[in-house]
């Protein structure tokens, strides 16, 4: 989930030109995945920029329902989504390629670990963002240079429907649980595109293989799916650990565990995982330091050191205080009583977000008698919602 735009456009010399005019279509497009493959992608599929219509459709129901939540960046130009010809209307053809970030381990086997935190797969390496899109540069590039037709590069950073596109270029489809499934690598792949100028032969789209399997919807902690192909994002762990930006809601908090960045359940339970293949990108391989980290130790994150620790990393896009609320949500869901400290020390942090969520967990750890004691002794908070949190916690 992320909002904003970026695309590069390049034109090529005659004499790559003149080379190029002695490529049949279907010789082009095997030039191309040649190319893509040399460069690290797994995957690659083209599609028409009218493929989408039917998803552009359950988009803006999606939007009308409110179930996008906060993010506004979404709902900002939905045209753009819904019809790529909208955002660039010299495209002629939609590259889609796919680099597997398949973890080495059970991303659900953390969550038992309840003194440690759960950092969604995704994130625990490299900003994928980064990685992909300089290989996506030098193939559009490429692609450019042979046709001597414009590209746009773009990747989760512009009003594209990454998910269906790939879906329609026959690189996967969309599962129950609205994420892309890959017969080839399951539920672990990011995505980016190129749009080109280029008329380039089609792929056919990927059929639907979830049949009557239910396995995402069930493990769901928060039901965030009313039903089958569809998402509420306002029940998401994703959305309320990254992207929502005030405290989380208290009806979610225990559903959440000790997943502090994003969560990985109804990706892992997929059945087609036993397909799946542990990533090549070393980049984007899990760092030790977010595999497990110690919550005692993230709770102690200033500012400083907590861009340190996420210096490449998407997680750094949420800021420090955000972060520390997620954090102080996982001790409190942590039945571990030596964390009692961190979050008291808390409740004096400059945040009134990270107060608040101090309370709250605290309110989990402590004995009745004793928070109730701690409660009377908390005056001078001048912030309504840690107010707020004091008065709930204490009911």
């Amino acid at each position: 989930m992320a909002g904003g735009g970026a695309g590069v456009t390049h034109l090529c010399g005659p004499r790559l030109l003149s080379a190029a005019a002695k490529l049949s279509p279907p010789d082009l497009k095997a030039a191309l995945i040649r190319e893509a493959r040399a460069l690290g992608f797994d995957s690659i599929g083209i599609t028409s920029p009218d493929s989408t219509r039917e998803a552009g459709n359950y988009f803006l129901q999606f939007l009308g329902s409110g179930g996008h939540g906060d993010m506004d960046w979404l709902a900002s130009n939905p045209e753009r989504r819904t019809d790529p010809r909208a955002l660039w209307s010299g495209v002629r053809s939609i590259i889609m390629l796919g680099v597997n970030y398949g973890p080495d381990e059970d991303p659900l086997d953390i969550l038992a670990r309840r003194s440690r935190a759960a950092i969604s797969v995704y994130a625990q390496g490299d900003d994928y963002h980064d990685v992909i899109k300089k290989r996506l540069k030098v193939l559009a590039r490429w692609l450019a240079a042979t046709t001597g037709d414009e590209v746009k590069v773009f990747v989760d950073t512009a009003a594209v429907m990454e998910k269906p596109l790939a879906h329609a270029a026959g690189i996967g489809w969309q599962g129950k649980h609205t994420n892309l499934v890959s017969r080839e690598f399951g539920s672990w792949l990011f995505l980016g595109a190129i749009y080109s100028a280029t008329e380039l032969p089609r792929d056919d789209a990927e059929a639907d293989h979830c049949g009557s399997c239910r396995a995402c919807q069930d493990i769901c902690p928060t039901a965030a799916f009313p039903a089958p192909y569809k998402l509420d994002a306002r029940r998401c762990i994703s959305y309320l650990t990254i992207e929502n930006k005030g405290p989380i809601p208290h009806e979610f908090r225990k559903s959440i565990g000790n997943r502090i960045y994003g969560c990985d359940d109804c990706l892992a339970v997929c059945p087609w995982n036993k397909f799946a293949q542990q990533g090549r990108e070393q980049k984007l391989a899990a760092r030790e330091a977010l595999r497990a980290p110690a919550l005692a130790e993230l709770a102690r994150l200033d500012d400083a050191s907590f861009r340190a620790l996420f210096t490449k990393s998407p997680v750094k896009r949420i800021g420090r205080d955000r972060f520390i609320r997620n954090v102080l949500i996982a001790i409190g869901n942590s039945c571990d009583a030596r964390l009692v400290s961190e979050a008291r020390r808390l409740l004096g942090d400059a945040s009134p977000l990270v107060r608040g969520a101090a309370v709250w967990a605290l309110a989990q750890l402590m004995a009745r008698d004793e928070f109730a004691a701690l409660a009377s002794r908390a005056g001078g908070e001048d912030d309504v919602t840690v107010q707020q949190e004091w008065r709930a916690a204490a009911s």
